[in-house]
């Protein structure tokens, strides 16, 4: 046995732990590009909260509103200009993946010249980024505990991630409080994204002894707490035991990665941009009834952390998760058609193919189309 395993974050986790915000960023710099949606923080009133703890700690904060579902490269940009206008020497995120995943493009390029789509796909390297805060608000991507960024470029629909251990927060603050204002269609899509994480670092390629004990307490937290905050959005225990199997997501796939819900779905809404923990439900029982025989162990695993017996029943009990939090669907009904299947598998080969090798079965051209016309129902 011979692996490794490094992960520079420092994970700060509690209830009430974002009150620290002005204090661990204040550590970092003194004037901060704060990072954050156009409507949630606001309307929650974290927004105003940490300007208020940002100031009292002696940081200037400087407010970028911009970031949308899915994170564009042309977001950074702009993100960027406004950095190197104000002289910021520090990048906070408030918010979800989208949210984060758009800081840490910004902490990268603010410290780097070009295209950040040469960095994407390793045309261009370099290890100097902003130093960045990270306040999540959904129990989802997991960003706050990983050195990955989503982005998809508007112009030519990629979407694929910078990675590397530059842009890993030097303090996430992971508040279980300021996951309970998320909308209920929010929290199955972001919940079961943080699922699907846990459980294609498992099941990867590349896992090993860390990543599978860490990917397995994921998985078991997440199918017992999600449905229950889903139901039950005032039980407390059952926020935290979600919020950290989250952050087990996002730590596990920093260093075992994705495999092929993920990979196909980047295609989905890189293209159509669709909600991704919505295209994730379509595709991954598709793909996993596909692919028991790769893995019957870690599958029959899977379901008994699910709940079910072996890997007889893995995908029911997958299913029968996605029926508890409404969020049974196929991609037809999130707007993807069969004319959209060739573009997809293209781009699937194109930008996922570590996420491909990382899976457990191999698929040709041929059939990730057949399973992309399967979730389409």
């Amino acid at each position: 046995m011979q692996f490794e395993y490094h992960l520079p974050v420092h994970l700060i986790f509690g209830r009430g732990v974002s009150a620290q915000i002005g204090a661990q960023t204040a550590k970092y710099g003194k004037k901060a590009l704060v990072v954050t949606g156009r409507h949630s923080t606001k309307k929650s009133g974290l927004l105003g909260r940490s300007v208020e703890l940002l100031q009292a700690a002696g940081v200037l904060p400087v407010l970028f509103d911009q970031v949308e579902q899915n994170p564009l490269t042309t977001t950074v940009e702009a993100g960027v200009a406004l950095v190197k206008s104000e002289s910021c020497d520090v990048v906070v995120a408030l918010g979800g993946g989208s949210i984060m995943d758009a800081a840490k493009g910004i902490a990268f390029m603010a410290c780097n010249e070009g295209d950040v789509s040469d960095y994407i796909f390793g045309r261009k390297v370099s290890h100097r980024a902003l130093p960045l805060v990270l306040v999540p608000t959904t129990c989802g991507t997991g960003s706050e505990g990983n050195g990955f960024a989503v982005l998809s470029n508007p112009e030519t629909k990629d979407k694929k991630s910078l990675r590397g251990t530059m842009i890993v927060a030097k303090a996430s603050l992971i508040d279980p409080e300021l996951m309970t204002t998320m909308p209920k269609s929010v929290l199955a899509s972001v919940g079961f994204d943080a699922l699907c994480h846990n459980m294609e670092a498992y099941l990867s390629r590349s896992a090993q002894p860390m990543t599978d004990i860490m990917a397995l307490d994921g998985i078991e937290r997440i199918g017992k707490s999600l449905p229950v905050v889903y139901r039950d959005p005032q039980n407390q225990s059952a926020w935290e035991s979600l919020t950290w199997g989250s952050t087990l997501g996002g730590m596990v796939i920093h260093t075992a990665g994705v495999a092929g819900p993920h990979g196909m779905e980047h295609p989905a809404s890189g293209l159509k941009n669709i909600v991704h923990g919505r295209g994730l439900a379509a595709l991954t029982p598709v793909v996993y009834r596909r692919s028991i025989a790769g893995a019957p162990q870690k599958f029959s695993e899977i379901s008994r952390r699910l709940g079910g017996r072996d890997e007889t029943d893995c995908v029911a009990r997958i299913e029968a998760l996605l029926d508890e939090i409404d969020l049974h669907l196929t991609l037809g009904e999130q707007g993807i058609t069969k004319e959209d299947v060739p573009w997809m598998t293209e781009n699937c080969i194109k930008v996922s193919a570590g996420s491909m090798q990382n899976h457990p079965v191999q698929f040709t051209a041929s059939e990730l189309s057949e399973l992309y016309l399967e979730a389409i129902g």
